[in-house]
């Protein structure tokens, strides 16, 4: 698996574009960010074809980009966990209407679940509905390339909120507990802000657990 990745937006927000392999021009897209007027210039000097968007979850930091990812790809489709899908649609659980800058956007194209498969551009990557920071909130495993893309649920040396509508604690850390730290220790952990760190790294380190 071939992954760039690009930092959008004022909040800093880690957008991954997942490729089959160097060659391949199909990709799917994870989080789009705040502002993806960046990653439409990176598509289209790489010229890659985005077939899928899928959400970790459905914050206004994570889906704000779809808006200019939709007009300027029409075909593309996107995902979303059924228990965040009514974000993409109300600004005051998203959290824009807070931020001043409402948005809305177009209704999912596929609802996802926990242990759903997506298999698209190449690549399979398998849904584990990771609740806490939001309801819906998922991370996407590939046991093919040792990696887990795991939204605002955890990061390196800490975890995502639980402060906001809809957030929790104990479902936090049991999602990372149950979910993610039963995954290979060498698993390469890609959050959405900051830096990549791996299960064994948090296992060990991180203060939460």
């Amino acid at each position: 698996m071939k992954i760039d990745y690009l930092i959008l937006g004022g909040y800093q927000t880690n957008c991954y574009v997942l490729r089959k392999d160097d060659s391949a021009k199909d990709c799917l897209i994870i989080d789009p960010g705040l502002e993806a007027a960046e990653l439409i210039e990176f598509l289209d000097e790489q010229k890659l074809n985005p077939i899928a968007v899928v959400l970790t979850h459905g914050h206004i930091d994570h889906i704000a980009g779809l808006t200019v990812l939709r007009n300027q790809f029409p075909e593309i489709k996107v995902y979303i966990h059924n228990l965040d899908a009514e974000m993409l649609t109300d600004p005051n659980i998203n959290l824009s209407a807070m931020s001043g800058m409402t948005f809305v956007t177009d209704a999912e194209d596929v609802s996802l679940k926990n242990r759903d498969i997506i298999d698209l551009a190449g690549m399979k990557l398998r849904v584990l509905h990771t609740p806490g920071h939001t309801p819906g909130g998922i991370s996407l495993y590939s046991k093919e390339a040792g990696v887990v893309f795991v939204g605002d649920t955890l990061f390196a040396d800490s975890i995502g909120r639980t402060d906001f509508p809809g957030g929790s604690m104990s479902q936090l850390l049991n999602s990372v507990r149950e979910k993610l730290f039963t995954l290979p220790e060498e698993t390469e952990v890609y959050p959405g802000h900051g830096p990549a760190t791996t299960i064994a790294a948090e296992k060990a380190h991180n203060p939460f657990f």
